[in-house]
């Protein structure tokens, strides 16, 4: 198995990343996050797990940030709730970008921290995932399929132990999930 994970952010990583290291998984970081406003905090949240990862030396890759593309993917629904049809659409946006890197690069398997937050519905971000997973075994046809683990990153005591590493590590715990509609809430 070589995996990709999407991540997030650092806080909602870290338990993720050290469960990942301590089983022998062979994995990436994908930082793909184009939902999250303003430019400083998306740069924020990058520095923040990229200077995590780099001490644990972890390999991590940017995507393109491109939050006009984000906009025009969710447009229409500003006004909806957090939880609602702007997350389903956010979730396959950032996904489906994950899920055309790793396809294209030899990753064999695609999950995502998303699944950790609390603030998130792990089944909503699950259906983004498998989705994302689908789209592209159908639109590459290649050979190998891409396979989406729809774990849940919140059983095991990985929730417990998310909190312990915010704290020890002295992680930025940003208040908000990152599109400009989730600050209101």
């Amino acid at each position: 198995m070589k995996l990709l994970l999407h991540s997030c952010c650092a806080p909602c990583s870290a338990a993720i990343v050290e469960w990942l290291l301590e089983n022998g998984v062979d994995f990436t970081v994908f930082f793909s996050n184009s939902n999250i406003w303003p430019d400083s905090e998306y740069l924020h949240r990058r520095a923040e797990l990229e200077r995590h990862l780099e001490q644990l030396g972890v390999p991590f890759i940017e995507d393109d940030y491109n939050h006009t593309d984000w906009l025009a993917a969710v447009s229409g629904l500003e006004h909806e709730p957090e939880r609602g049809n702007r997350c389903t659409l956010c979730f396959r946006f950032r996904l489906l970008r994950a899920a055309r890197y790793a396809q294209t690069n030899g990753f064999t398997h695609l999950t995502t921290t998303l699944a950790s937050s609390r603030w998130k519905n792990i089944e909503q971000v699950n259906a983004a995932g498998l989705w994302a997973a689908e789209q592209v075994n159908v639109q590459l046809m290649l050979p190998d399929k891409l396979i989406f683990i729809d774990k849940n990153w919140r059983k095991g005591g990985l929730q417990e132990r998310r909190n312990e590493l915010l704290r020890h590590f002295g992680f930025y715990n940003q208040q908000y999930c990152g599109c400009e509609f989730s600050v209101r809430n």
